[in-house]
């Protein structure tokens, strides 16, 4: 684990806890006397709040370069790379510290301080808003984790830190679902502006119960569209509530933790790593292990995409700020093909050698990589994107191309919200939109339209733009097939549980997997039939 993990473990928003002595002595007062007035006798429940969300922005490499970026950000061909053993989805290999990371630090981090808040408000009415947003965080969390997994712990998450039940059972996907959809359309329902809020400890919505809510029926739409594969009745059902209940409406609602440059302790930690030694350090002069993959970059280029400079650039832009201008440029992009090490990429280029990697993209550190970008949990795009799906459904009266639109916009325009000074121009949206015009067509080529959209405008939130690959089929891919690979040449459907859950949730484990199928990366989550 890198020394960022242990500067955040070490000063975030610590806590006291101090247990009252039980004493037997009849020495009257005693007691008393021997209790400090100033140290705190109970959690401060804010604080709690706090943690949890800087801890599931990032609690290091874990949750954030493991499976957002080497996992997840390879499988849908963000990124490539010539180390098979750094990122190692780019090659569908198994490395268990990487495989295991979001489901050991959802449960052992992320979700702790949900469970307590969880415990000491339920049966609080006055604190019922702490309640309700608990609720929606801790259906965040877990809803990343079934949806990387497949069957896991949700009924009994969490209850280790209030319970001591250690080994927990897994409930099936097919249960999990319509337990976190029915838990945000009663937290949305139980939000009320007339009561106490986190206030300044939230630091997603500075306690704006109007903003939890439109979160809350946002989220119900993502998870609503989750199921239209292998139930969608069902998923219209939900998708229609989410609509009705009223989701974010402009970027001014996107779902955020924002972050300073200027201290380790508020970097952005997947920035941080993807800037580190196996990602894009400027001093190995563009031959670090991280490259944009081709795929990316190619489409990029092709629809003349006015994002591209603010996601790529050559390495002596990340080097030099001041070249950014020159190593940003559109025509100097150059993706890394997907599936090869230093060895095999002689095959597709019989001149290769090592110092052409300096070469290829990589992505920007000043912009979207910035220590200082804001986590991104979901964004209004995201959202216009999935309206413009339920309206082709016809589960909305809106008009697909007007939510499509609106996506776009919502997405280009979003760049002010990140350091590093780009923003696209109006006028060059209406150019790029005049350019690639969303055409209507079949069903089918409506669905490539929007989610190839989504693909580029998710990039960083790669766990999701990989679930919604895996839902839609888009953007097509094509598979790499390194030796060795996982998948005989199929691009993983999910990932592997942590191998201390089959020697130490034995039960729990052996259930999961006679259910669902084999531990393997080629099983498929129940929605994604």
């Amino acid at each position: 684990m890198n020394s960022l993990t242990k500067l955040l473990k070490n000063h975030t928003l610590k806590f006291a806890f101090v247990s009252a002595l039980a004493l037997s002595s009849c020495d009257q007062g005693f007691e008393e006397m021997n209790t400090n007035p100033y140290a705190f006798t109970d959690p401060v429940i804010s604080s709690l709040f706090s943690n949890s969300l800087i801890k599931t922005a990032g609690d290091g490499d874990n949750n954030t370069l493991y499976a957002n970026s080497k996992l997840s950000g390879c499988f849908v061909q963000y990124f490539s790379s010539l180390n098979p053993w750094q990122w190692t989805g780019d090659k569908y290999l198994y490395k268990q510290e990487y495989n295991k990371g979001l489901f050991e630090t959802a449960y052992s981090s992320e979700l702790k301080e949900t469970a307590q808040i969880i415990d000491l408000v339920k049966d609080k009415p006055e604190l019922s808003n702490y309640l309700a947003v608990a609720r929606i965080w801790r259906v965040y969390i877990l809803h990343r984790v079934t949806d990387m997994y497949g069957d896991i712990p949700y009924t009994q998450a969490g209850q280790g830190y209030i319970g001591a039940m250690y080994k927990p059972g897994y409930d099936s996907q097919s249960d999990i679902y319509p337990m976190m959809l029915k838990e945000l359309e009663e937290t949305a329902l139980a939000l009320d502006a007339a009561k106490t809020t986190f206030g300044n400890a939230d630091f997603i919505y500075k306690g704006d119960v109007t903003k939890w809510k439109r979160f809350a029926y946002s989220l119900m739409l993502r998870l609503g569209m989750r199921l239209t594969k292998v139930d969608p009745a069902l998923a219209e059902t939900w998708v229609k509530k989410a609509i009705a209940g009223g989701v974010m409406q402009s970027n001014a609602d996107i779902a955020k933790l924002d972050h300073t440059g200027g201290s380790a302790n508020n970097w952005n930690v997947d920035a941080y790593l993807l800037q580190g030694g196996e990602g894009v350090p400027p001093s190995a002069q563009g031959k670090g292990y991280s490259k944009l993959s081709k795929t990316f970059i190619d489409y990029l280029k092709a629809t003349k995409d006015p994002r591209l400079p603010f996601y790529a650039t050559l390495w002596q832009g990340n080097a030099d700020a001041s070249k950014l201008p020159q190593t940003t440029a559109p025509e100097v992009q150059k993706g890394l093909p997907s599936g090869y090490d230093y060895t095999t990429i002689k095959t597709l280029i019989p001149n290769w050698t090592d110092n052409m990697q300096a070469e290829y993209s990589e992505i920007n550190i000043h912009t979207i990589a910035s220590l200082s970008t804001p986590t991104m949990f979901q964004s209004y795009a995201e959202v216009s994107l999935l309206l413009a799906e339920a309206a082709l459904r016809g589960w909305s009266t809106d008009d697909v191309k007007t939510r499509y639109e609106n996506a776009v916009r919502a997405s280009m325009e979003s760049e002010t919200l990140y350091p590093g000074g780009m923003s696209i121009s109006p006028a060059t949206i209406t150019t790029y939109l005049t350019a690639n015009p969303f055409t209507g067509g079949s069903f089918e080529k409506q669905m490539e339209q929007i989610h190839n959209q989504f693909w580029v405008s998710m990039f960083m939130t790669n766990v999701e733009a990989y679930a919604n690959w895996r839902r839609t089929g888009y953007p097509k891919l094509t598979p790499t097939n390194y030796t060795g690979n996982e998948t005989g040449g199929t691009i993983p459907r999910r990932l592997r549980y942590p191998e201390s859950e089959a020697s130490l949730n034995t039960d729990a484990y052996n259930a999961a997997v006679q259910k669902q199928g084999p531990d393997l990366f080629t099983t498929r989550v129940w929605w994604d039939k």
